[in-house]
């Protein structure tokens, strides 16, 4: 059994049944003799499917999204294409992410993928915690190459209302990417405006609604949230996590206090 076929079989759990089960299984079948739909969809069906969302759950959930938020303007730039691999590697190590490349690329080049039923099947089976990563990850591809269209926005805007993410969380994970000094999202720092979207308030706000706002998003985007996917997505976690103590540590500054 070759390395991919391994691989894709290691993740099969709740997202191998429903619609992304027939997106796998048509593209792992033109890539691995053997595999079928009818044999996605049945593992689907077997007893690894459950409500808890495991690491290859989140990992094929992001594969499909990353997928439709690249396609959205019609081109894939090669900064988009090596932040995905970049981040797969640090997340999974070169093999694995290799794989996992290899099924994204086919993602890529299938026609219009069914986005509101996908996220519907996330939605049904994954944390509020986990969704807010998964928003985080597709902000960080379109930023990536520096030159933000519309349609990624608009794509990714769709992704979050069909997840059932609030408008406030979809603007405070944009503004991480989109409000800073700079085009980097890890930059020195953030427009005053930026820091409060991101805590999601205002510069209205009184200090004790600024600090309880800090302690809402600790508890919101805490990385212990996304314990159960495994140490690869806590650790992206911890990036939107520095992110919200940075804004606050910022506007503490500016309040003096």
């Amino acid at each position: 059994m070759s390395n991919f076929s391994k691989w894709i079989g290691a993740t099969l759990g709740w997202s191998v049944g429903g619609p992304i089960g027939g997106i796998l299984g048509f593209i792992v079948g033109s890539l691995v003799d053997g595999f079928t739909e009818g044999d996605i969809n049945t593992a689907g069906q077997g007893p690894r499917t459950s409500a808890r969302t495991a690491g290859g759950d989140f990992e094929i959930s992001l594969l499909v999204l990353a997928a439709v938020v690249i396609k959205a303007d019609g081109r894939s730039s090669k900064k988009e294409m090596d932040y995905v691999r970049d981040n797969f590697v640090r997340m999974y190590g070169k093999e694995r992410a290799n794989n996992a490349f290899k099924l994204f690329n086919e993602l890529r080049k299938k026609g219009t993928i069914p986005t509101r039923q996908v996220c519907m099947q996330i939605r049904e089976h994954m944390t509020h915690a986990s969704r807010l990563q998964l928003l985080h990850f597709l902000f960080g591809i379109a930023q990536s190459d520096g030159s933000v269209s519309q349609s990624e926005i608009d794509a990714i805007k769709r992704i979050s209302t069909y997840l059932y993410i609030s408008s406030r969380d979809f603007e405070s994970i944009k503004a991480m990417f989109y409000g800073s000094s700079s085009s980097s999202s890890s930059s020195t720092s953030y427009s005053s405006v930026t820091a409060y979207k991101i805590l999601e308030i205002t510069k209205t706000a009184t200090d004790v609604e600024v600090k309880k706002a800090y302690r809402r998003m600790v508890k919101k985007h805490h990385p212990d949230k996304l314990r159960h996917l495994g140490e690869a997505h806590q650790k992206g976690a911890e990036e939107k996590f520095r992110q919200i103590q940075k804004a606050y540590e910022q506007i503490q500054a500016e309040r003096g206090l």
